[in-house]
């Protein structure tokens, strides 16, 4: 038996999970505790590369999630007034606790999910990113005033948290994605309900106990677990104000109706068909290799992974040297040395990403690598699925629509840069796209006319640094403010305008005070 212990400035931590064939349960974390639901109703987790149930994840009751909106409506009446200063130091800590620990979160984030350790240190290393910019709450939490509106008047702004808030996290992202939520939220003066998914829980209750040991107040963040009740619970209950989601496209429309119907401020992440624009002009051996890193790596399993490529003009004769490199790709667990991707999250993905792949085939795409019969030693259970690269693929095709979310790129070739564009253009995605070219005005011609949302020039996966925010458009976004960066600090916020008068005739004198102020 092993067990992942999580070792925080020399002591062990409360939260442990061992990995056995008697397959423990995953706590709840309420009111600044680690708490066994009382449910009936458990998920199976498995370890994608085995197959192995790992941990029993609850489906926790209605109480034990009203328990844990109480828990977070309390700690608002304290949290919501502390200063910004406080909530600041507060975030310092938590970001040198993570800092120190992202090994070993990684090593759960690898046994949940599958991912190998190095992309799972990334994944911990991007949220860990967005914890330090929420640092900047002292500033970006400003308002703005204007003296003397009028005579002996003034006119200024509060910028104010909304109260208890919520995020619901997807499995492909364990770390990163809770990390985009609750410390944006309370950095603010929010407090938060977190439902991370039933998939890959570990990475999140790793960081509550690191909240724990930087001294946040019991509380502030909580954790339930769940399917669809905990999603309809958190949409539907009252004292919540605002949802945060990441995930599919189904789920994404039916929480942003169903919570946008009860009233709260909605932001959803959801689908992608990210397309990479190939000029014949472009650093071909750069080109083919991020291609094949952004197609392939983490399994495909990225709302940002370069799903397809639109091969302009003479560009297209590059694909049998793309294959190459796809096929120098590691497939294995993910903890192996030198694994490049790992399984993808479970069986019934596997027959999905199969699927599709075979839809193509059928509609006259050609398999020039596939990578669906593969068979790892040593983790014949496990859900793996190679690099796959379909050609001659046309925009109607059911394996260019759908978001396959595995490791398959999809190959179109087009005459132009303008068909590439309009290509682009015309699907109903918008979350990221680039375009590899050493001509500066092709690259101009490109940003300025794809609707895309993140853009890069010869960058495969442009995912912004957290002081922007990520700004995926179109089918790929519902809301009015996306995630983190400024809008995510206003999403989490509200303005209050004060309009104030005070009559010149009204000052009263008093003896001057002399003592040098403590700002207190």
């Amino acid at each position: 038996m092993s067990v992942v212990r999580l070792i925080t400035n020399g002591a062990r931590c409360q939260f442990q999970r061992a990995y056995s064939s008697s397959a423990p349960t995953t706590k709840m974390f309420i009111d600044g505790k680690f708490v066994e639901s009382k449910t009936s109703d458990f998920i199976d987790l498995h370890d994608p590369a085995t197959n192995e149930v790992i941990t029993r994840v609850p489906k926790c009751t209605q109480s034990e999630m009203q328990e844990a909106v109480d828990s977070a409506k309390r700690a608002y009446e304290t949290w919501g007034k502390t200063t910004p200063l406080s909530r600041q130091q507060i975030m310092f800590k938590f970001q040198a606790i993570i800092k120190d620990n992202i090994g070993e979160i990684a090593k759960n984030i690898t046994k949940e999910q599958g991912k190998t350790l190095i992309d799972a240190e990334g994944d911990v290393l991007r949220g860990l990113q967005v914890v330090e910019h929420s640092c900047s709450i002292p500033s970006l939490q400003m308002g703005e005033t204007v003296p003397n509106v009028a005579r002996d008047m003034d006119t200024y702004s509060l910028i104010l948290p909304l109260g208890v808030t919520a995020g619901i996290a997807p499995f492909n992202f364990p770390a990163m994605i809770p990390l985009w939520m609750f410390p944006m939220a309370m950095t603010c003066g929010n407090t938060m309900v977190v439902k991370p998914s039933e998939r890959v829980p570990g990475a999140t209750m790793m960081l509550m106990e690191m909240l724990n040991e930087a001294g946040c107040p019991p509380g502030v963040v909580n954790v339930i677990h769940g399917a669809h009740d905990a999603v309809n619970f958190i949409c539907d209950n009252p004292t919540i104000k605002a949802v945060s989601f990441v995930g599919s496209d189904q789920a994404g429309k039916y929480i942003y109706e169903r919570a946008g119907r009860n009233g709260k401020r909605v932001q959803c992440n959801m689908g992608a068909k990210n397309h990479g624009v190939v000029m014949a002009d472009a650093n071909k051996e750069n080109t083919l290799n991020q291609l094949a890193g952004a197609a392939f790596g983490a399994a495909g399993q990225r709302c940002m992974a370069l799903s397809t490529a639109v091969f302009v003009g003479e560009a297209n004769k590059w694909i049998p040297d793309l294959v190459e490199r796809a096929k120098q790709l590691k497939v294995n667990a993910g903890h192996v040395p030198g694994a490049d991707l790992g399984p993808v999250i479970s069986q019934q993905s596997k027959k999905r990403i199969h699927d599709l792949v075979e839809s193509g085939i059928k509609a006259g795409a050609k398999c020039v690598l596939d990578g669906r019969n593969i068979t790892v030693p040593g983790y014949e259970n496990g859900y793996f699925v190679g690099p796959t690269i379909l050609t001659d693929v046309k925009p109607d095709m059911e394996c260019y629509k759908q978001d396959i979310f595995g490791p398959v790129l999809v190959c179109l070739s087009v005459d132009t840069i303008d068909e590439a564009i309009q290509l682009i253009n015309n699907n109903p995605y918008g979350n990221g796209t680039a375009v590899f070219t050493t001509n500066g005005a092709t690259a101009r011609k490109f940003v300025n006319e794809i609707d895309v949302g993140n853009v890069g020039v010869n960058v495969p996966i442009p995912v912004p640094l957290p002081m922007f925010s990520f700004t995926g458009t179109r089918g790929s976004f519902l809301g009015d403010h996306h995630f983190y960066g400024k809008q995510g600090f206003k999403f989490y916020t509200q303005t209050k305008t004060v309009t104030q008068l005070w009559r010149e005739s009204d000052v009263t004198h008093s003896k001057a005070a002399v003592a040098m102020p403590t700002m207190k």
